[in-house]
């Protein structure tokens, strides 16, 4: 069985329909249908939706409590010690 795609972004209309059309799909081709919904999502929610997430997120809020740790450094010193380029 040799299993093809076509991707397409349609507007849900009313009542939930969906229309695909291709000069690819040829009447009476039994196929399955995978709907992907986009939604806008917050950024902050985004980055709180996994445990692990959560952890380094709170670790680096816990972090700021102690600026005599930070160690400054200017946009040519980032340039200087690149590594990927």
């Amino acid at each position: 069985m040799l299993v093809t795609g076509i991707r397409e972004k349609t507007i849900v209309r009313p009542g939930g329909r969906i229309e695909i059309s291709s000069g690819d799909l040829a009447e009476g081709t039994e196929v399955e249908v995978v709907v992907l919904i986009e939604k806008e999502v917050d950024e902050t929610e985004y980055l709180l939706s996994t445990e692990a997430n959560r952890e380094r997120m709170y670790d680096a809020l816990d972090e700021l409590k102690f600026p005599e740790k930070f160690v400054p450094f200017s946009p040519e010193d980032y340039e200087e010690h690149r590594t990927d380029s």
